[in-house]
């Protein structure tokens, strides 16, 4: 819905664009006010309103309407927070080795440390 009515405020505006490059001017503009040019009225008389004048008209409405709508789906549906929210990925826990299932069990014979053995004794050296 969004894209959609963004899509038609692009092509509004620049029909809007193209319309009112299109007009011709209308009186003296600046050059009026400064008694230039006399006029019956302060800004100018009223002159016909052609196509091209209602069309801009329409338009301009057009614009404003679909702004204000675009600016109100697009503030209404977010919650504040951080921009970093929800760019890292949590890290991963880290998992301890597991015991075995039977603590009494020995070593085997390769992984029993060397014992010393014991000097004999001879009758009478004590």
């Amino acid at each position: 819905m969004f894209a959609f009515l963004l899509i038609i405020l692009i092509i509004d505006a620049v029909v809007l664009g193209t319309v009112v490059l299109l007009q011709s001017g209308k009186g003296g503009g600046l050059a009026a006010m400064g008694g230039g040019a006399s006029t019956d009225t302060f800004l100018g008389g009223r002159q016909a309103a052609t196509i091209l004048t209602k069309m801009s008209w329409w338009c301009g409405g057009i614009f404003l309407a679909l702004s204000l709508v675009l600016a109100g789906l697009s503030a209404g549906g977010g919650t504040p927070g951080s921009v970093l929210e929800g760019q890292l990925a949590p890290p991963a826990p880290v998992l301890a080795p597991p015991l075995p299932l039977d603590l009494n069990i020995q070593p085997s014979a390769e992984e029993q440390p060397p014992t010393q053995q014991a000097e004999p004794t001879t009758p009478g050296n004590d």
